[in-house]
């Protein structure tokens, strides 16, 4: 124990965990080093005990008691030695929140911004003392770890023709790409060039703000669409980091041990100085940039193109067996060779999966409805009307009817290979026309908003008729059955996994009645006991994704299944559940312990007491909760009475339809699920980084950070550090999955794609979706997770967070946003919004 802390007051011992081999020393102390010999820094961004905020004692100055820092109340926590794992996380939260309230006093003295206490690696090396005078213009404010990583300029192409390329101006509201007509001379249908993409990329990372991500892709689309239209479904792929459709498992198979090598064999530089430029930037696309730079060839390579560079990635997903990391290897380094400026960048990010330009996929359909309202290309049949004779309100008025069209679409068949085409050929229109949906073809699925409790269901389905069904824990399964009986099963984020059930592969035809040819259904996958009955999901999730056997099972699964999209060739898409749930059950036929209907009742033929009942059933049969779903499509009329208690003389009226509406989340499905603690809810985050742990925790990662995503942006924004919930067997799984040397940590600056105003350890790369509950959600200056929705300074943070499980049937995509956490304080009174 230090000195410093034996001179704190003493405490009152709590019964709970022990805290031993503590590393954490207080503020002002001297620098400590851990047994390996490197520096500390606790997760609260204090490096080696360094006082941030201690003022400086002049000679003359008397010796006074000084009240406890922060550094010291923590060593005091830790040498308690006997604190419980949840009082010690809550005392945590209590320092912290301390220490937030001192940095804005402190702003608000000097009318800067708040910024947290973290700081940078590089600030490790050199600590900085921060003093307070009575002089407020010398008083300086901790700057933010994230302040924008260091990274090298802006280079263009000049020296490939292409500098025109760096010189349009794609943001601007006048933007006319026929003014552009002469460059657009030197290409040919095939060989737009790879430079019109890097020049769009760099202005989109520039910049956060959505309208001008937007105008920057609009407007490259408009170019490709003018003069080389043969370049822009390739171009798209492209933007969105993406060679394929999710359901077609198509990946480029590289590890970092090529990109490495590539880059070294590129530019010529050490195993050493790789490294320095790894720690310098922590990402791939600024690695590679800062050492192709300082590469000089003889020869100028031919000028990258948008096809070329599309194809090359092809070629690497398609290159397998003996030799084909060599072939992978010289792929990538041909491409490096001949990426000129920007490029680097970019093709370096693209071979990662990791383009970091916020051009998600709704980003991309919003930019293309957008450039096809504007322009067509040249042998299209599209109408278009020229826009530019309405005002700013109707403009928008259209530009939202095209991109409902194309999001619509594109919700039914999830394939740009199917929607570019289309929208070359015939424009926004045509895509009203034509089949809804394509056997063997994912439907991207309809999604439930969250409730607070059963009341809170009650109310917002007030006088209408509905359906609740045992929300199942399992994993939801679309399934697509030809007339020959050849089944294709997708999971809810549209990956193939046919490979996986082929024992529902072998099922499936035979729950047909002989008036079913063709089907698409929805159901849930559970693993099953014909003895005990549904087993939890873990009991599934350890079967093997790929190259299962029939005869190798071992744990037996039976489909729940709860909806029917598609039936001997026509879409049931536009009829209401009621209809689609009585096909279902007179077209298919149960098989005990292996294919069956979800378990439901109807309202208002069963009561709300029976509802109750209903749901108390559904969780004690070990299911999640339940689900409400509307049955027939309804218009109900808002009469409730005002403050006063006088009627209102016109109601709002609000259209709940019972259709199957694809990647949308309406009130028509409602989820009410399992109580964990006074009715609560919860939300699905994403682990992004995490610190060395203290005390008995120190070979492990503790706290978490963990954050939310932006749909819109693609950026995940911390939201909270947990450290509740966790078992010694978790953690010691979780050093193993995220160990400092593995490919799924990183070190160095704040990546592009995450939004965290603290500075942990090591970063997590995006990989799974945990469950966390929290006491409550305040407004803070620190997270950023909804910057904007509520204010334009703040963002949400959770209170006292808790791990409940990891969601291992959800997708990163799936994970919980911004949006959910400010609709979780608007509705769930769980959750007090605090400032």
């Amino acid at each position: 124990m230090s000195k410093k802390s034996q001179a704190s007051p003493a405490t009152p011992r709590k019964k709970g965990r022990k805290f031993e081999n503590t590393h954490i020393t207080a503020f002002g102390s001297s620098p400590s080093k851990s047994s390996d010999g490197r520096q500390i820094t606790d997760f609260f961004g204090n490096t080696n005990g360094v006082a941030r905020n201690k003022r400086l004692k002049t000679e003359d100055e008397p010796e006074l008691p000084m009240p406890e820092t922060f550094g010291e109340s923590l060593t005091r926590l830790v040498d308690d030695q006997m604190l419980a794992d949840e009082e010690f996380a809550r005392q945590l939260q209590t320092l912290e929140d301390n220490q937030m309230a001192e940095d804005e006093e402190l702003a608000k003295r000097l009318g800067g911004q708040v910024t947290p206490r973290a700081e940078t690696p590089d600030d490790v090396a050199t600590p900085r003392p921060s003093t307070v005078q009575e002089d407020a213009s010398s008083v300086t404010i901790p700057s933010s770890a994230f302040s924008t990583p260091q990274k090298p300029k802006v280079i263009g192409i000049a020296d490939e023709g292409h500098s025109a390329i760096y010189d349009m101006q794609l943001g601007s509201p006048e933007f006319d790409p026929t003014a552009h007509a002469d460059l657009a001379k030197r290409w040919t249908a095939k060989s737009t060039p790879y430079a019109l993409l890097a020049h769009t990329f760099t202005l989109v990372t520039g910049t956060r703000s959505r309208l001008l991500i937007v105008e920057y892709l609009v407007n490259m689309l408009r170019m490709i669409i003018l003069y080389s239209p043969d370049s822009l479904l390739d171009a798209v792929w492209l933007c969105t980091n993406a060679i394929a459709p999710p359901y077609e498992n198509t990946e480029l198979g590289l590890g970092g041990s090529i990109i490495s090598k590539a880059i070294k064999n590129v530019s010529g530089i050490s195993n050493a100085a790789l490294k320095t430029l790894n720690d310098k930037y922590g990402d791939a696309g600024d690695v590679a940039f800062d050492a192709k730079t300082k590469t000089r060839t003889l020869f100028a390579p031919q000028p990258l193109t948008i096809k070329g560079v599309y194809k090359a990635l092809r070629d690497i997903s398609n290159a397998k067996g003996n030799g084909s990391g060599e072939k992978k290897q010289g792929i990538v380094e041909k491409l490096l060779l001949s990426a000129k400026g920007e490029e680097v960048r970019y093709v370096a990010r693209t071979l990662v999966a990791h383009l970091r330009i916020g051009a998600v996929k709704t980003t991309m359909l919003i930019a293309l409805a957008r450039a096809f309202t504007l322009n067509k290309a040249k042998d299209s049949t599209a109408h278009l009307t020229d826009i530019s004779q309405f005002d700013k309100n109707e403009k928008t008025d259209i530009f939202k009817r095209a991109e409902q069209i194309v999001k619509q679409s594109f919700a039914r068949k999830p394939n740009y290979n199917r929607l570019v085409p289309a929208l070359l050929a015939g424009g926004i229109e045509s895509l009203l026309s034509g089949d809804e949906i394509e056997l063997g073809v994912p439907i991207k699925p309809m999604l439930g908003l969250i409730t607070k409790d059963l009341n809170d269901m009650f109310t917002r389905l007030a006088g209408q008729r509905y359906t609740c069904e045992y929300k199942y824990d399992g994993q939801r399964a679309q399934i697509h059955c030809n007339e020959e009986g050849e089944v294709t099963i997708f999971s809810r984020h549209l990956e193939k996994m046919t490979e996986k059930y082929p024992d529902l592969c072998a099922l499936i035809p035979s729950i047909r009645t002989s008036n079913v040819a063709s089907f698409v259904m929805e159901g849930e996958v559970v693993a099953w006991d014909k003895l005990g009955g549904m087993q939890n999901f873990q009991s599934l999730a350890a079967r093997a994704r790929k190259n299962v056997e029939v005869s190798t099972v071992k744990q037996q699964v039976c489909l729940f299944a709860f909806d029917l999209m598609y039936l001997n060739g026509k879409s049931l898409l536009g009829r209401s559940l009621r209809d689609r749930r009585d096909l279902l059950k007179t077209q298919f036929t149960e098989i005990p312990d292996q294919f069956t209907f979800v378990k439901c009742i109807d309202y208002p033929e069963n009561n709300e007491d029976d509802v109750h009942a209903f749901f108390k059933a559904a969780t004690d049969a070990k299911c999640e909760g339940i689900m409400a779903k509307l049955l027939e499509d309804e218009i109900f009329v808002d009469t409730a009475p005002t403050v006063d208690g006088s009627s209102k003389k016109n109601g709002r009226k609000k259209e709940l339809l019972a259709t199957y509406t694809p990647d949308q989340r309406l009130e028509s499905w409602l989820k009410v699920k399992k109580d964990y603690d006074a009715g609560a809810d919860s939300l699905d985050l994403v682990p992004i980084g995490a610190w060395h742990g203290m005390g008995r925790k120190a070979s492990w990662w503790s706290p978490i950070l963990l954050a939310v995503r932006d749909n819109e942006t693609g950026m995940f924004q911390a939201v909270c550090k947990c450290i509740s919930g966790f078992t010694d067997q978790f953690y010691k799984d979780l050093k193993v999955k995220y160990a400092e040397d593995a490919d799924t940590t990183f070190t160095g600056p704040c990546p592009g794609n995450y939004d965290s105003a603290y500075h942990p350890d090591v970063w997590f790369h995006p990989l799974e979706v945990w469950e966390v509950r929290g006491a409550d959600i305040t407004l803070s200056p620190v997270y950023r997770a909804g910057l904007g929705l509520v204010s334009d300074e703040r963002g949400f943070s959770i209170r006292f967070p808790r791990f409940m499980k990891k969601r291992e049937d959800k997708s990163i995509e799936e994970s919980s946003t911004g949006e959910d956490v400010a609709y979780m304080v608007r509705k769930t009174s769980t959750f007090y919004l605090t400032c």
